[in-house]
């Protein structure tokens, strides 16, 4: 709660007025004192329950940034042999796949012009 507030709903229900001449009509002051204090009690609840739902949500960012926190890393340290990868490493890779895919139709087309 908030260290400014002066009062709480039972220091408004207790309070007494002086009572002068011409003054205000206690029944009246004391009603509309009684709607000032169920307003405050329900400002109060609803203060209590953000100030536990912040509390929550809170928590929860922090359970998050650490969890991004340690995938973030599991993901550089996977990305990391990807990146040692040069291009040698490819074209070398890119070759193979050639030679497998493509060696057999080669050869067997040689085989077949050799025929005729």
């Amino acid at each position: 709660m908030a260290a400014n507030i002066n009062f709480n709903p039972k220091d408004i229900l207790q309070k007494e007025f002086k009572q002068k001449m011409r003054g205000y009509d206690p029944a009246d002051v004391d009603s509309f004192l009684d709607d000032v204090i169920k307003d405050y009690e329900t400002f109060t609840k609803e203060n209590q329950r953000l100030e536990e739902e912040n509390e929550r949500l809170l928590a929860k960012v922090d359970e998050l940034t650490k969890q991004l926190s340690v995938g973030g890393q599991a993901t550089a340290q996977a990305s990391q042999p990807a990146t040692n990868v040069t291009n040698m490493d490819i074209l070398k890779r890119l070759s193979n796949l050639e030679r497998h895919v493509f060696g057999s139709q080669l050869e067997n087309g040689n085989n077949s012009s050799h025929r005729l």
